[in-house]
Parts: structure tokens; sequence; C-alpha cells
């Protein structure tokens, strides 16, 4: 992560501003300057840039902001994100949007663009702040004199460890005991109970351990002891944002819409403190980041058939991209944290007028509350989702009597027809907006097998395109938008490392056996609410097409133990056990 020269400079400031007004040894007459601009460069090529912006106001308290800018040379703004940036000429203009306009003394704001330009792009030589002229710094990562150089191994902000491409590689992966244990206890579950899955850290108590349950130390003693002498990674779901999941009940937290400052203090920043424990530094820590939260901005909100309210005060508030942002810049301090974003599944946003949006809001979250791109060393699709890794017997760019593949009902104009071909699809265009070109991708493949008898072994008729998807696509499900304990599902590739380009690894980051949410409501004390996609019963909303659920009947509350799915997942595995 490159770190601010910004206090530095505007120090300097204050005392060559004191040299000239109370003489050379006196600063009592120095006034601190109005604002404070962080411009970094953060990668340059011979055709554009990205930057991110960071304005801190130390005047009096302000409901808006605008920041104005001239480039010296021939760059033009091309996209923004958490301001709108607009250009005249050669000056930029960023305003604020709805949820960061209030900027109380000392308080700070950060956005980021992209441009066009040809590879020298220089820091802008001045910066106003709602008209006022402000002391700005920057750090250019080209810049061998910057004394926090990120390059520099002898920078003493350079974490002490190395992240290597793939954390995955070469290494063991840690094997809950806790779900081991249940596993085993199912007939039949020896075969699995030794595959590694993802500690869920869905409440504040789960750091300390809930219950009789493991804590977060516990986990990690845990893989300290398994780990011997060779590389070992822990995989930490990292899932209670305020207003979690605002598109579903079942798997609603314990935080409010407005309960920013909570997550912060009580959640985020003890994981983080436990994480840069010493102790811990021979793990290499992968952390799953808030699944179903920043893609609900796009899908969910006003002006879409499948909008909600509390999708829209969660986008107004914004307090999913900081949250998110504050997560990855806190969490990614550490210098053994492989921090993943969740990135939905293809029959969420695989859509056109979801896809590039959904980039783009990844993009303003990762360069959120101090946390930039660097932060983030991949994706994950897929997590706890059902869609199939591999469709064998129809493409997306198949037709049946002049009728495209992507016409039938099932694949309902989306450009991905299974899970592997989105991810390394939304890899690509991840990376056009902003991201690393190195960023890995995992897909959670716990319950995307789709195998047992129902497992079609060819393509369908070409009676029609509808005949020819639905008799040979593996993933039965009635309706993608179905994600409720789908009956029918089965275990999926076991996890695995390196298994195609750009893919990190299969992983069995949602634990199989764990509810996705209750049948009917049920009482707890977890803030998990009923939501009628996991009756069976249901007959539907507008995003499953107003189809039935799917879902199995008798479902514990989400994150329990449901031996009725266990026991239907190891029977329709694919591979078969």
């Amino acid at each position: 992560m490159y770190r601010s020269r910004t206090a530095l400079l505007a120090a300097a400031a204050l005392v060559a501003a004191a040299g000239t007004a109370a003489g050379p040894f006196s600063a009592s007459a120095a006034a601190a300057p109005a604002c404070s601009v962080d411009y970094k460069i953060q990668s340059q090529w011979n055709g554009g840039l990205t930057a991110a912006v960071t304005v801190t106001n130390n005047s009096a308290a302000v409901s808006s902001w605008q920041l104005e800018w001239s480039f010296a040379g021939s760059e033009q703004v091309s996209q923004g994100w958490n301001a709108t940036v607009t250009q005249s000429g050669s000056a930029v203009t960023a305003k604020n949007l709805t949820y960061n306009g209030a900027l109380a003394t000392g308080a700070s704001a950060s956005f980021g663009f992209n441009a066009s330009g040809n590879g020298n792009s220089a820091v802008p030589s001045t910066f106003k702040l709602n008209g006022v002229t402000c002391n700005a710094g920057a750090v250019d990562p080209t810049d061998p004199t910057d004394p926090t150089d990120p390059t520099d191994p002898t920078d003493p902000g350079t974490p002490a460890g190395s992240l290597v491409d793939n954390p995955y590689a070469g290494a063991k992966v840690y094997v809950n005991p806790e779900w081991s244990a249940k596993a085993a206890a199912e007939p039949g579950g020896s075969r699995v109970a030794d595959q590694p899955t993802g500690v869920w850290l869905d409440r504040i108590a789960a750091i300390e351990g809930a219950g009789s349950s493991m804590g977060l130390r516990d986990h990690l003693d845990a893989a300290l002891a398994q780990k011997g002498s060779g590389e070992m990674v822990v995989q930490l779901v990292i899932y209670d944002l305020p207003g979690r999941d605002c598109a579903a009940l079942a798997s609603n937290g314990e935080l409010g819409p407005d309960d920013l400052p909570r997550y912060k203090s009580e959640y985020i920043d003890p994981i983080a403190a436990i994480l840069k424990d010493s102790k811990y530094a021979s793990l290499r820590i992968v952390t799953t980041v808030e699944i179903d939260s920043l893609p609900n901005l796009v899908t969910n909100t006003s002006g879409r058939a499948t909008a909600t309210a509390n999708c829209d005060v969660m986008k107004a508030n914004g307090n999913y991209v900081k949250g998110v942002g504050y997560a990855l810049n806190k969490l990614g301090d550490a210098p053994n944290v492989y921090n993943y974003i969740d990135a939905g599944h293809h029959g969420w946003i695989g859509w056109d007028d979801n896809f590039g949006p959904s980039a783009d809001t990844f993009l303003a979250a990762a360069t959120a509350e101090g946390a930039t791109p660097a932060d983030v060393h991949g994706f994950i699709t897929n997590t706890a989702n059902y869609s199939a890794l591999k469709e064998p017997f129809f493409a997306i760019d198949d037709s049946v009597n002049g009728t495209s593949v992507r016409q039938s009902k099932w694949v309902d104009w989306n450009r991905y027809t299974d899970e592997l071909s989105f991810a390394q699809g939304f890899r690509n265009k991840l990376v056009s907006v902003g991201f690393d070109s190195k960023i890995g991708m995992l897909i959670d493949t716990s319950r995307n097998g789709w195998g047992g008898t129902a497992r079609p072994t060819a393509a369908g008729s070409t009676t029609s395109v509808d005949t020819y998807v639905d008799g040979g696509r593996v993933d039965r499900r009635i309706h993608m938008g179905n994600w409720c304990n789908q009956s029918g599902a089965g275990l999926g590739e076991r996890p695995t490392a390196s298994p195609e380009p750009g893919i990190d690894a299969y992983v069995w980051m949602k634990p199989p056996g764990e509810s996705d949410g209750s049948s009917s409501a049920i009482a707890n004390d977890e803030g998990k609410g009923f939501d009628r996609m996991c009756d069976p019963t249901y007959t539907g909303n507008a995003r499953n097409g107003n189809s039935l659920s799917g879902a199995l009947p008798n479902a514990p509350i989400s994150g329990q133990w449901f031996s009725a799915q266990f026991q239907e997942l190891m029977k329709n595995a694919y591979p078969a056990l």
C-alpha cells in the first residue's frame, strides 16, 4: 500500500510560513492550511493513468465540497468513483456524492479516477477546495527519493513479509476442526471431512468465539498446529457489514444501516489486530470480504424491478462502500493477508447492465476509507451459491434454428452460461477499470456439482432453443436466481490450486451442510430474518422470475447445521465421491 507524505509536506509548509511571519525559530503565528490534498498516481502507462485523491478539510465544517485542479499535460478524465469528476479543457472539478458531502473539521473524503495520458503525468501544482487553495502532498511510486517507496525493502512502511502471486500454490489449506467433526459424524461424511472450508466471522461475538465455538485466535492456533514445516492458507469470511445483505432477510446481520462506527471499532479493528500478531506471520491468511453487499448497490436499488428500500438506504448512506474500503485498508496492513472481494456470480451480474457497473462499484470500494487497489489480491465468485462451474453441453455462442442461446428462458440474455467463463471474463473487466493485472480469482465450488441421476449426459434436443438448453444444462435449479438450500445440488470440484488460467483456486468457502436460511420464521439472537426464498412453497418474485424457490424443507437459520442438505450434497456430488 502506498503511504502518504501529506503530513510531512503540510508540516514543512507550516514551518516555512512561521519563518516568514514570526521569525525563524517561532511557529506561534503559523496558521494551519485550510485544506490539504493527497494526490496519488497509483499507476500510469503510455495511454493512461489511475489516481487516488484524498482531501482533508482543516477549516470550518462544510455540508458539500468541490475540489478543483488543472492538468499540466493532455490528460482527459474518462471515469471517476466516489465523486462526480468532470473536465473542461485542462481544468478538472470533483464534486461530492450524496453520501460523502459532509466534511467536519479534520475530516477527509477520498475518490479516484482514470484518465488518458502519455505516461508522463505530473502531480498538479495547485488544488482548491470550495475555492480555497490547499497545501498538497503526493506519492509518486516512481520517485526513488520517496521515504515511503513501496518498492524499497528498507522502507519502514513496507511489511516485513511479502505476498506471493497465488497464496494457494504449494500450500496446505486449513481444515476447520468444528466443521470437520460435524461432517465426520454424518453417515458417509468421513469421505469429505478432511476438506478445507472457510471460517465465517459473521458477527462480533465470533471473533472471540460465541458459546462453545472456536474464536479467531483458536482457529489460527489450530492452523499453526496443522501447518508443519510447509505453507498454510487460512480462509476467513469477513461478513458483518452494517445493513448486511439488503436484498435478503435470511442473512441480515446484527448491525443496523448506520452502524459503520461499530463495524470499524468492534468488528474490523479487533480482527485486524489479531491478524497482525507476529505469532501468525507464517500463515497465509485469505479473506473473503463481505459477500452479498456491493452488487446489491447495482442490481437492487431504485430504477430496477428488483429494488428494495433497504438497498436504497445502503446506497444513499455509502456504508457498504465505506465499510468494504475500511476492511480492505485495515486487514491489508497485515503483511500476510490476501484480500479477495466477493464478486457475486454469473447469474447475478453477468448481464450487460450489471457487469460494468459492478466493476466500477468494486473499484469505488477499493479506493474508499484509505484503501487502494493494491489492498486487493483478487476476487471470489459463487460464494455460498450454486452456479455450475462448467456447462459442457451448450455454449453462449450456440444457436438453434437461428435463435441464440442467449434468447433462451434460462440464459435470458446473460453473457455467460457458467461460473468459470464468468470469473475469467470478469477478471478482465476488473483489470480494465484499474485493478492490478495480476489479480487472481477464486470460485466457490462447495455446492455446485449438480451430479446424481438428474445430471444430463448430452445436449438437449434441438426442437427449440429452450429444449436445447434445458435438456442439456447441468445446473438443475428452477431459476438461476434461486439461492437458498437448493434441492438437487451436490458437492462440486474439491478444493484445488491453480485449476485454470486466472483462477487462483477452487475453494469450499461455504461449508457444505450449513444452512442458507430457515424454511420458516425462527426466533434467534443473531439478527437473521426469514426470507421467503427459503420457503419451498414460495412462488417467487422479480429476482427469480416469479418461480418456485426450489428450497429444501425444514431448514434451520443460516449457518446452522442442516443434515438433510449435507446428505443430498454428498449424494449428488460431481465428481462423485
